[in-house]
């Protein structure tokens, strides 16, 4: 019995430093923000009104910008989540693929993970507004000199293209362990039955790294619903509003012009719902499909 106690003293007492941590900077803030979501405060001062649902209604019924946003938002959703992992599996079937150099081709393709994505967003309005233009009066492309960052038909793919540079490398990584899972006899079986290269990828070795597929779906659509600082480096939501995404208009919303903090902290509420939501969805579906699997 004592030995039990001890045990289960030592297992608290282990897992106290990351358990104080997650509840003081992620467990309390969010049960305050859940609750400032029902106020008018501003932030700073001590005195202020609950007003109940009243920011939730605001913000889906009149504020124009902030369903703008969750618009555009759910557009971006939508393309990283199809190309970003479409990529990042093309990747790693291709260097898993290689006999030589799989280092080599590793490392230039996870490389961009490793830079900060609001120094990758800098970097690259430099690259849009005038490394782009130059090469274009250079070599006669005069396609490269756009406006890229400046015009909302270009923004949006400017904004795209920086997010799948950063973020590919890391989902490509999480491929690569899955496709290494993947025994080679099953796959010799299936071609000397006489399946062709993609009927064994698409039969043999995609459901058997839905595992993967799971975990990177995950990833890719919190990373995507949060996206900030790419959009804040590279457009800062502009032109006008073109381009601003719910967290940058929450951001806005609480920090840089109005100082509504209750109101904000309602929209941070809706964006966290829509992620669970859709995130509980997405991962029962595809648990399942790995059961069948």
């Amino acid at each position: 019995m004592i030995k039990k106690y001890q045990s289960a003293v030592s297992l608290l007492l282990f897992v106290a430093p990351a358990f104080i941590c997650y509840l003081v900077f992620l467990l309390i803030p969010t049960y305050g923000g859940m609750y400032y979501s029902l106020t008018d405060w501003n932030g700073l001062n001590r005195t202020y009104s609950f007003v109940g649902l009243g920011n939730f209604v605001e913000a889906l019924r009149d504020d124009r910008y902030f369903t703008d946003s969750i618009w555009f938002t759910l557009k971006y959703v939508l393309f990283m989540v199809v190309l970003q992992n479409a990529f990042a599996l093309l990747f790693a079937v291709f260097i898993e693929s290689r006999k030589r150099l799989k280092t080599f081709f590793r490392t230039i393709f996870f490389m961009p993970n490793m830079i900060s994505v609001i120094i990758s967003a800098f970097m690259w309005t430099f690259v849009f507004s005038q490394v782009l233009p130059q090469l274009a009066v250079k070599t006669g492309l005069t396609f490269l000199d756009q406006s890229w960052i400046g015009d909302p038909k270009y923004s949006f793919f400017s904004i795209l293209a920086v997010s799948l540079w950063n973020g590919v490398g890391y989902m490509m990584i999480i491929y690569m362990a899955g496709l290494q899972g993947v025994p080679e006899q099953v796959k010799e079986a299936a071609m000397i039955d006489g399946a062709t290269p993609l009927q064994t990828f698409f039969k043999v070795t995609l459901p058997m790294i839905t595992h993967a597929i799971t975990i990177c779906l995950f990833m890719t659509l919190n990373s995507a619903f949060k996206v900030f600082e790419v959009v804040y480096g590279l457009t800062g939501g502009g032109p006008g509003r073109s381009t601003q995404v719910m967290a940058l208009n929450i951001y806005e919303e609480a920090f840089s012009n109005n100082f509504r903090y209750g109101y904000a902290s309602a929209k941070a509420i809706i964006l966290f719902l829509m992620v669970l939501i859709i995130t509980v969805i997405q991962v029962n579906v595809l648990k399942k499909r790995e059961v069948e699997a």
